[in-house]
């Protein structure tokens, strides 16, 4: 891509996965937000096995795809929790997850058919769809166990810390939450590493632990943003 190095693309996709949200909120109000949050899971989800490596600081990391995606999930809900209250957050959540299963139920029976000898295309997109829907059971399992469980944390405590501070520091209350249910997500999802391959709990813990610095990196981020658009007046939420 130009000859841009991986580290480079990395922080153009966070800042583009954010400013998804950002334009989608600006223009759709609180169903723009949901329609963030359902992009978000089904993207991640989908991109989850892709994995390249970064070095940063002088250290390399393992980057999935996902969880650059999945973290611009917590920006929209955060964003809904603040404008709009827990109850259009948590609405936001369970659109997502269920988007999700129809996605995955969708592509299990576009394999029943079989694909036609008319064009050789045909056989490489079956073969692309089955590697994607059948990754692992265990993932996809796993994946949306840690989303409900982490997410529906994270609008509880994003909630819960903006009535203690009578609506006052929001760069608590959203890098709190992120952060420690990203810490939640994580934990789950590599829990399913262990189940599903030949990892034991020390490699799965130092793979979490690379993964984690950089979701919390990306939650230092979208700070900067749900300061930018918290106050703006939206049209379609008149």
């Amino acid at each position: 891509m130009l000859g841009l190095s991986q580290e480079f693309i990395w922080f153009g996709v966070v800042f583009y996965d954010l400013l998804i949200a950002v334009f989608l909120f600006r223009y759709f109000g609180k169903y723009g937000l949901y329609c963030a949050v359902i992009l978000g899971i089904v993207l991640a989800n989908l991109q989850g096995g892709k994995v390249t490596e970064l070095t940063m600081f002088g250290y390399t990391f393992n980057a999935s795809m996902g969880a650059i995606l999945y973290s611009g999930i917590y920006f929209s809900t955060d964003l809904l929790n603040e404008k709009y209250g827990k109850d259009e957050a948590n609405r936001a959540v369970m659109l997502g997850f269920i988007a999700n299963i129809v996605v995955l139920i969708t592509l299990l029976l576009s394999l029943q058919f079989t694909p036609s000898n008319l064009t050789g295309s045909a056989l490489e997109i079956h073969n692309a769809i089955n590697t994607l829907a059948n990754y692992s059971p265990y993932f996809i399992i796993g994946s949306l166990t840690a989303y409900l469980i982490s997410q529906r944390f994270d609008v509880w405590l994003f909630h819960y810390l903006k009535e203690k501070t009578n609506g006052k520091k929001l760069w608590l209350r959203n890098n709190l939450s992120t952060i420690l249910s990203q810490l939640l997500d994580t934990m789950i999802y590599q829990i399913t590493w262990v189940v599903a391959t030949d990892l034991t709990f020390t490699q799965a813990f130092f793979l979490a632990s690379t993964k984690y610095i950089l979701k919390v990196f990306i939650a230092l981020i979208d700070t900067i943003f749900i300061y930018w658009v918290r106050d703006w007046k939206v049209d379609a939420d008149s």
